[in-house]
């Protein structure tokens, strides 16, 4: 069993793309967007990706995570059995000390929302914010991927 444990947070600007290292393009849909189990496909770049994803803790911070390699004519076969809402966004690596930021600059009915992540070792473990990092939303559900598929940050 594999436990993820990241912290989200609000972007501020985009200066964090003059730090960035790689930058993909990600398309991504749910075959299950329970609040107890989620089921993500996922398309970056040419690689796909077949994810799930327990409840979060009361923190927000730790869940449950299984992610298997697949084809990206698989993903996109199963992609058309996603639930209606596809993601779509750039996300960027950025260092920061030793950690890295995952940036997701969305697109589409998402526009305009940035939200970076940082896994951690631990849900204490220190890290250097960026100047560029804004609000935590860490275990705030509306900025669930799974959510802004159902509701997206435009209609907020």
């Amino acid at each position: 069993m594999s436990i993820e444990i990241e912290r989200k947070f609000l972007v501020k600007d985009d200066s964090f793309k003059e730090d960035a290292y790689q930058r993909n393009y990600i398309k991504q849909g749910f075959l299950n967007s329970d609040k107890e189990r989620v089921v993500r496909v996922r398309i970056k770049d040419d690689k796909g990706f077949l994810t799930v994803k327990g409840k979060s803790n009361d923190s927000g911070t730790s869940r449950f995570e299984w992610e298997k390699e697949i084809s990206k004519a698989e993903a996109n076969d199963l992609m058309n059995l996603c639930e209606k809402g596809i993601i779509e966004k750039y996300r960027y690596l950025v260092c920061s000390g030793n950690h890295v930021f995952e940036v997701d600059d969305f697109l589409g009915v998402n526009l305009g929302l940035i939200v970076a992540e940082i896994e951690l070792t631990s849900e204490n473990e220190n890290y250097i914010a960026p100047i560029w990092l804004g609000e935590e939303v860490t275990g705030k559900e509306e900025y669930y991927n799974s959510n802004l598929s159902k509701k997206p940050y435009s209609e907020w």
